[in-house]
């Protein structure tokens, strides 16, 4: 019988509100870069480790330009350009709200230390959760299963008395299964298909209504 409810936090209780392209392009304007490609980013970032900022993917990436532009003048902007743009999928306060009466709730975020903080700043949801780990101040992020380890024992509960739920097959699915949580798949428009490791999957657009319901059933 589950006794916490956890979640991821991007694209499974948050979205931007602009593709990630554009609010790329609108902080390296801001601060002075010069335009970088979402492409470039993503393959800097494959070869950076992040746990407070994302300075050292921007100054992997501003390597290639002349530019006085600054590394963490770039990650800043980016930082605050995403968080401004993230809004919350419809109903999900409410329902983080309501299970708290039932269970423990915590948040398990991917990603560098200020970059997810401040999503959870501008969104207002410093206090939503019984606790809210971001995998930039722990010893390995997910699917490592030490990050999921990490949130249960912040919750006080047993793997098995833990259900996840997130949108990314191999960090989410596989990597709470693999720690012993069920696992809640949410599933994206042009995302990727069901995975059977999941015990339910969901609409990205209904998460709010079919979470609990299928958390109660799992009792």
């Amino acid at each position: 019988m589950p006794r916490a409810v956890v979640f991821d936090l991007d694209y499974t209780l948050a979205v931007p509100e602009r593709d990630r392209a554009t609010i790329l392009s609108e902080a390296a304007q801001a601060a002075g870069a010069p335009p970088l490609s979402r492409e470039a980013y993503l393959e800097a970032h494959r070869r950076n480790l992040t746990r407070e900022t994302r300075e050292p993917i921007f100054a992997d990436l501003l390597a290639e330009y002349d530019t006085d532009a600054e590394p963490a003048a770039v990650a800043a902007a980016y930082r605050q350009t995403i968080a401004e743009a993230l809004t919350p999928l419809p109903g999900v306060e409410s329902m983080v709200d309501a299970l708290r009466q039932e269970y423990r709730v915590g948040l398990l975020t991917n990603g560098p230390v200020l970059a997810q903080r401040d999503k959870l700043a501008t969104l207002g949801w410093e206090r939503a959760f019984d606790a809210a780990l971001v995998t930039g101040e722990l010893e390995a992020g997910k699917p490592d299963r030490r990050a999921f380890d990490a949130i249960v024992d912040e919750l006080d509960v047993a793997p098995e008395e833990a259900v996840y739920v997130g949108d990314e097959v191999d960090a989410d699915v596989f990597g709470a299964t693999n720690a012993g949580l069920e696992a809640i798949q949410v599933l994206l428009e042009d995302g990727p298909d069901p995975d059977p490791r999941a015990v339910a999957h969901v609409e990205q657009d209904a998460v709010a209504a079919a979470v609990p319901q299928v958390v109660a059933g799992l009792e």
